[in-house]
């Protein structure tokens, strides 16, 4: 039974409905009005209230890699219908029509190239694809991601941005979870740096396997993060939960992130932090 399923890789998408059409925009955070070219220079966070906007894996890429050049790789794996799920729609229904509408081919993406003249493999995945949802596509592409860090003897960082599990595979989607915390230990085993930042939102069954297994985990300003959400807790345990519960803040209080870092500092930090880890 096949898990996922190759296609010939297509063009690069355009990302087209990652951010609003148009040349102004509106925080949905403060209700700032932001110009395009503002927003580009301040790598899509607000001017007003350092809101920062969801962005795509290559939006991450562009910030990261030195000159914005870097190699993509395994992007022709999509996702199969091992269980032949439907719910409203037909599960492949669903994942054509999510490709079709956003130019979008899955909710991870992988690529390698050089971040401040250091070597670096970055598996970022993507809120605008299903949720961000982890199938055997994501999985698969994590492990993958893995196996090239060790190919290329370089760190490895992962960009969470998902809501947990895609449950339109069910079992399959959970293996997810014990394949890439399982592959990570390779990296562990050859002294290799895992770097993992946490955007929001990163959630279910993310944050239960790879997301919180960094060897140093870093995140976002204010990014949801958490297994369960707020509400399915309060209703469980039946009490209030502190103020800012789920939020990176909290959990850097909590000793669960080593360090919270804005988009803005986020290239320059990680080029201070690989030479730090320098294998």
């Amino acid at each position: 039974m096949a898990w996922f399923q190759r296609v010939k890789p297509s063009i690069r998408p355009t990302d087209k409905r990652d951010m609003p059409e148009g040349l102004w925009w509106k925080c949905e955070k403060c209700g700032a009005m932001l110009h395009k070219k503002q927003l580009e220079d301040y790598v899509y966070t607000c001017l007003q209230c350092s809101h920062h906007f969801r962005i795509s894996p290559y939006k991450y890429f562009s910030i990261l890699f030195d000159g914005d050049r870097y190699s993509e790789f395994d992007d022709d794996l999509r996702a199969a219908d091992p269980l032949c799920f439907t719910d409203t729609k037909k599960y492949p229904d669903r994942v054509h029509d999510t490709i079709e509408k956003k130019g979008k081919t899955e909710a991870c993406r992988n690529a390698y190239g050089e971040c401040g003249g250091s070597s670096l493999v970055v598996s970022a995945m993507d809120f605008g694809f299903i949720g961000g949802s982890m199938g055997s596509v994501v999985g698969e592409k994590i492990a993958r991601a893995v196996d090239k860090s060790l190919e290329l003897n370089a760190p490895l960082l992962v960009i969470s941005q998902s809501g947990g599990a895609r449950m339109m595979e069910g079992a399959f989607s959970l293996m997810q979870m014990a394949k890439t915390a399982a592959r990570l230990t390779r990296l562990s085993e050859k002294k290799l740096p895992y770097i993992s930042l946490l955007t929001d939102p990163t959630m279910g069954g993310i944050t239960a396997s790879f997301a919180m297994l960094g060897d140093i985990n870093i995140s976002e300003p204010k990014a949801l993060i958490g297994f369960a959400g707020p509400r399915v807790i309060r209703d469980t345990i039946k009490r209030d939960l502190p103020e800012g519960f789920q939020r990176a803040e909290f959990l850097l209080d909590h000793g669960f992130l080593d360090r919270i870092i804005s988009r803005r500092e986020l290239k320059s930090e990680l080029v201070a932090l690989l030479g730090l880890l320098k294998v």
